[in-house]
């Protein structure tokens, strides 16, 4: 076993049996459920919508070469900059190229699930320069000096009171604020963030290939003000969210907003082409986009599993899965968690170090059932498994179990050998680290085979 599931086996246990902890998620995932209907309510035929959804992506993946060539062409023509990046440190290496450029001392970002994969928070404040998250939820989780819990709703996890003491430790105020006082605060201590920063940064929804474009959506402002008040706006985007056209937008710029939130479009939707342009008077004077691989080409190499980068990041999955609820996003230890987390992880790592998320699952085929794009994600969960067997990142004990077990299902001899009691005995004591967290598996004094020739011989 791995350090890695060594871990996320240890910390899971813990939160599964937090009854605090589920009580909160529970709490917030049932407002989420209660608004996504109205969301829904929006379409006609929702699943078409979600077919259709699924074909741009499907058109994009399968073209993604000739796209991003259309999308840096596009882009660069009105001034903006294209930086290629293999992996999380040469982006981080073209980021801390910029910042020194423009003499960056204080960094405005935008809600990214991309900079926190190649943890560009703790980079930056080793190079001494302050990066300032703006979202709520992200602010929340920097003033905890936690990662963030969800991919959508950063601090899922945290009650109202929870903030207002975090907010009274770190910033001494009231403890006793209201939810509408405590944004208030942040909403203070922000702004003049915006106004002193060298350099904003953001992540991009979607990139557009016709218009050169990236497209934002969000609901608090925040991200609109990270890539216009500082004179250099930084996006950082991973590869695969590209799609073909704008005329795209009216399809997923709703279907984000109904399966993330449960609202019919969120507040704020940007298309942002490049930097000021002249005769212009708002916007940044530099635009840099850096298109991030970090180990999306071996998901595009794999014909199986090139589907799981079709996801639109709404977080839909999460709140659908059983497994979540109970055990949370910081159990996973890996920027994208859930089922969607499951999938891609091993992929842009390692197999052997994460194929444990993989088995972190009941397959009951929820995350498939919600996902805005059908994303058939209980089946590249299993995926994950074969490659992980196919691969021999099993153990030998595992190996020889399975060998055993498939002896015992192809000779009916072997399933009907001993009693119940034996079989029971023989199974448990090769499975220890099962009934650590389970009861003893028991068989019954006769198998299924057994019973039906003593009521009915052998017909």
């Amino acid at each position: 076993m791995s350090e890695n599931a060594a871990s996320f086996i240890a910390k899971s246990s813990i939160k599964a049996g937090d009854k605090d902890h589920r009580r909160k998620i529970n709490f917030n995932i049932s407002r989420y459920n209660a608004v996504v209907p109205n969301g829904k309510s929006q379409f006609s035929h929702i699943e078409i919508a979600r077919e259709k959804a699924k074909n741009v992506k499907w058109k994009a993946i399968e073209k993604l070469d000739k796209y991003l060539e259309e999308f840096e062409a596009n882009i660069t023509r009105r001034g903006a900059k294209v930086i290629w990046a293999e992996d999380g440190q040469q982006a981080l290496d073209a980021v801390l190229k910029i910042c020194r450029e423009k003499n960056c001392k204080t960094l405005v970002k935008s809600k990214s699930m991309v900079t926190e994969e190649i943890h560009l928070n703790d980079f930056l404040e080793q190079q001494e320069i302050e990066s300032v998250e703006t979202d709520l939820g992200e602010y929340i989780q920097q003033l905890d000096g936690e990662a963030p819990y969800h991919i959508v709703t950063p601090a899922m996890h945290k009650s109202k009171e929870d903030v207002a003491k975090l907010f009274a430790d770190k910033l001494g105020t009231d403890p006793k604020l209201t939810p509408e006082q405590l944004t208030q605060v942040a909403r203070q201590k922000l702004r003049q963030k915006y106004l002193d920063a060298e350099v904003g940064v953001t992540g991009a929804n979607f990139i557009i290939a016709d218009v050169g474009g990236i497209a934002l959506t969000e609901n608090e402002g925040n991200g609109r003000l990270s890539c216009s008040f500082p004179k250099t706006h930084i996006v950082i985007v991973g590869i695969e969210k590209m799609i073909p056209s704008m005329n795209d937008l009216h399809l997923f710029w709703p279907l984000l907003a109904t399966y993330g939130t449960g609202q019919r479009i969120t507040v704020y939707n940007s298309i942002i082409t490049g930097p000021k342009q002249p005769g212009e008077t708002d916007g940044p004077e530099d635009m840099y986009v850096i298109l991030l691989d970090n180990g999306r080409t071996n998901i595009l190499a794999n014909e199986k599993t090139r589907e799981s980068l079709y996801c639109i990041r709404c977080g839909a999955c999460l709140n659908a899965c059983p497994v979540y609820k109970n055990i949370g996003g910081h159990s996973y230890e890996t920027t994208y968690s859930g089922p969607i987390g499951a999938v891609i992880t091993p992929h842009l790592k390692k197999m052997d170090d994460w194929k444990h998320l993989s088995y972190a699952s009941s397959l009951c085929g929820n995350c498939t059932e919600v996902c805005a794009v059908k994303i058939n994600l209980h089946e590249l969960l299993l995926e994950n498994r074969h490659e992980a067997v196919a691969e021999g990142d099993n153990s030998f004990g595992e190996k020889m179990a399975w060998k055993i077990w498939k002896q015992a299902m192809l000779h009916r001899k072997l399933m009907n050998m001993g009693s119940g009691k034996l079989k029971s005995r023989v199974v448990n004591s090769f499975i220890k680290g099962w009934k650590d967290t389970r009861g003893e598996i028991e068989f019954p004094a006769q198998s299924f085979n057994q019973r039906w020739k003593e009521k009915f011989g052998d017909r």
